[in-house]
């Protein structure tokens, strides 16, 4: 089992910043890859942005390419989000997700095992 607690949501500006954290227990967190997903009211949860195992390879949504970088401490046991030029569209719930195998369609909910509990990510016009 790994347990994963999101931290860091609030309210924001558009056009300013905001860094979500999640940390890691249970099992050794290094031999996870790591994702981040977001969920809006009415809406299917959609990926953000996955991480590999060493923090190597990134991976990105289109729609926050340029503006979202995802990082990872294995010695914390931590993986980042940090949301740079936030829209109003950017408004969801944020989770993180941890997959013990790598698969093509990294971007699918399915291919996760452990999922945390959310955190709130609002952007005010």
């Amino acid at each position: 089992q790994v347990q994963l607690v999101e931290s860091g949501g609030g309210l924001v500006q558009a056009g300013g910043s905001l860094r979500v954290s999640c940390a890691a227990s249970g099992r050794t967190f290094s031999n996870y890859a790591m994702g981040w997903f977001r969920q809006a009211p009415g809406r299917e949860r959609e990926f953000v942005a996955r991480i590999s195992r060493s923090g190597g390879s990134t991976y990105y949504a289109d729609s926050v390419k340029g503006r979202f970088t995802i990082s990872r401490d294995n010695a914390k046991n931590t993986v980042y989000l940090q949301m740079n030029s936030l829209k109003p569209e950017d408004t969801a719930v944020y989770y993180c997700a941890a997959a013990l195998l790598y698969y093509s369609d990294y971007y699918e909910t399915r291919r996760y095992n452990y999922w945390g509990q959310g955190t709130q990510v609002t952007v005010s016009s």
